[in-house]
């Protein structure tokens, strides 16, 4: 209820009556109002009016016109964020993606889902960019950019609301990011000493495939490091991502699924010839058939004698152009596009094995296996472009025959998956899996080390991080904190994601943590030779096997890469900052003027 106050002023002695007022109009904000009675009486409560703050009822603090753009781009990018946080770890949920063809995609793998989604808001992009580079760079981890980015841009919004400054806050994620990374180096529990020992890559792709496949990891991680294996050059770091392929056939079980050394493709060969070995390959990308005119031609034959002849000087032409292929030692073509009847009957005749691949993308990888080069053109190639394979042949996996085309050659040697299952989503989740644990092997390569899995390296960058912040000086300690607090997600995601009770298990983690910290440094007081121990491995228990919900990682095996947690760590905090340093977004606007001429939208209506 607004109570209206009308006065008029006295002309000789205005001050009592405009200090009337006032005092009537503050009252119910004072708690002692003072009675108004002179002009020094108005001189000493006019300041009153400063000391009073209107109430807030939205309890929102009002911010800088920049800081409200910043706090709305932040709102996009937790949506994004929050979109795929769901999905992270072994118990992590599905999503059902309908992209702009209408094609399903049923995945729980961050990279994919963001690749689905149109996404339109600039600074949401930023943070889909940075886990694009986390999947070009590592292969993994997609997940965790994004779930720490909108974990810290979470934090970042409290300290605005507190009242700190963008730049600020960017500048104490940058140095708590440059500790977290220090922190890590710290971490490690164990190495991939033998990258030639199946065991040993198998055990470091557990975690990797687990996150993707829960309850098929030791299957899965054996038949990808067999794959590798057989591909392996013998310099590893030369180890190439492409030359482990996946073929999904539908029907049967996963455990089916084998490894196949050579390139496997889903059909067999067209004509008779079904096998050949230490052969020349041509690839053509030109249909293997007569050649049609541009023009249309009428003939105008008179007897029996003219129709053969002109049927006979087609079949000559055609079987002219096949012999000079045989002639030239080509013994195996790969088609890219259709092969006609009568060149099939004269590639049978000379003996050549014929296979069709419509695809481009597996047609490129071929010529890349054999060393060929596509063909626009029917006739014999050059000899340098011809390709060569060691062995081509017929097998049956589950019912279905294939092709197998094996490179002995070390340096073009593949390797393929066959994988089996019940339904093509299925396959596609698998196929992801499988390609996240390939990428794993090339970031071994790289650096073999290992730090414990299951939340354990996060809580303890937390401990360490906070650490270093309690003996920061200035405001930069806030931000320092915050982006400590922010890994705290991790390990709470596993843990609502698996059914657990998230704050009794993060309870527990911090006690676990907390306590070996405290031990390390008394026992650093004491003894020097302490420093060579081992870090704590407690993380999440998704099974909760003994009811407390937490775990020793490393005895169990859950260990994840060094290097691609540092790179996600990097590109997080790195998008996050860019993130904080926009304070405004400018879409230009088409300019005005006439349009240019289109393309008519309805030209198919007829």
């Amino acid at each position: 209820m607004t109570t209206t106050h009308t006065f008029r002023p006295n002309r000789q002695s205005p001050l009592p009556q405009i200090d009337e007022y006032l005092q009537s109009c503050l009252s119910p904000f004072l708690e002692h109002p003072t009675p108004a009675c002179s002009s020094q009486a108005t001189k000493s409560t006019l300041p009153l009016q400063n000391t009073f703050t209107p109430t807030n009822t939205n309890n929102i603090p009002s911010h800088d016109s920049e800081d409200g753009a910043v706090i709305r781009n932040i709102d996009a990018c937790r949506t994004i964020a929050q979109t795929v946080q769901t999905s992270l770890g072994p118990y992590g949920r599905n999503k059902i993606v309908i992209n702009h063809l209408q094609k399903m995609i049923l995945t729980n793998d961050a990279a994919t889902i963001l690749r689905e989604l149109e996404v339109v808001h600039p600074a949401a992009k930023l943070l889909v960019m940075a886990s694009q580079q986390q999947e070009a760079e590592m292969g993994d981890a997609t997940n965790l950019v994004i779930v720490l980015a909108g974990e810290l841009l979470k934090k970042a919004e409290d300290l605005i609301r507190m009242g700190l400054k963008t730049s600020e806050i960017a500048k104490g994620y940058e140095r708590a990011q440059g500790f977290a990374l220090k922190a890590l180096e710290e971490l490690e529990v164990e190495r991939v000493e033998d990258i030639r020992s199946q065991a040993e890559l198998a055990k470091a792709l557990r975690t990797v495939i687990a996150a993707k496949q829960s309850g098929n990891e030791d299957f899965l991680a054996d038949k990808v490091a067999e794959a590798v294996l057989a591909v392996m050059p013998k310099n590893p770091y030369n180890f190439n991502v492409d030359n482990v392929r996946v073929v999904k056939i539908m029907g049967g079980g996963l455990e089916q699924s084998k490894v196949v050394k050579g390139m496997v493709f889903g059909r067999e060969p067209d004509g008779s010839i079904k096998k050949a070995s230490n052969a020349k390959v041509g690839v053509y990308s030109c249909p293997i058939d007569i050649s049609q005119t541009e023009t249309k031609g009428t003939v105008l034959l008179k007897n029996s004698k003219e129709l053969l002849d002109f049927s006979k000087g087609e079949e000559s032409q055609m079987e002219a152009a096949i012999k000079e292929i045989h002639d030239s030692g080509i013994r195996v073509i790969v088609a890219g596009a259709t092969v006609g009847e009568l060149a099939m009957h004269y590639l049978n005749r000379y003996g050549i094995l014929v296979i069709k691949i419509l695809s481009k993308f597996e047609l490129r990888r071929l010529c890349s296996v054999v060393g060929a080069t596509p063909l626009a053109r029917l006739g014999a190639p050059m000899p340098d472009e011809m390709g060569d394979i060691s062995v081509v042949e017929t097998l049956e996996i589950g019912g279905d025959r294939v092709t197998v085309f094996r490179q002995e050659n070390d340096s073009t040697r593949t390797a393929t998956i066959v994988l089996r299952g019940a339904t093509q989503n299925h396959l596609d989740d698998v196929e992801r899996a499988v390609d996240d644990g390939v990428n794993a092997i090339k970031a071994i390569t790289r650096d073999p080390r290992m730090v414990p899995g299951a939340g354990a390296a996060e809580m303890q960058i937390i401990d360490k991080v906070n650490a270093i912040a309690e003996k920061t000086p200035g405001l930069s300690q806030y931000a320092i904190k915050k982006y400590a607090e922010a890994f705290e997600v991790i390990p709470r995601t596993l843990a609502e994601s698996a059914g657990l009770d998230a704050t009794e298990v993060l309870a527990r983690l911090y006690t676990a943590h907390n306590s070996y910290q405290q031990q390390q440094n008394s026992s650093k007081k004491t003894d020097s030779s302490s420093e060579d121990e081992s870090p704590i491995a407690i993380g999440v228990d998704i099974e909760n096997e003994d009811g407390t919900g937490t775990l020793d990682a490393e005895e169990e095996g859950i260990l994840d890469l060094m290097v691609s947690k540092s790179w996600a760590i990097k590109l997080a905090t790195e998008s996050v900052r860019t993130i904080l340093s926009v304070d405004q977004i400018i879409v230009a606007r088409q300019a005005g003027g006439p349009k240019p001429p289109g393309p008519n939208p309805n030209w198919d209506d007829d």
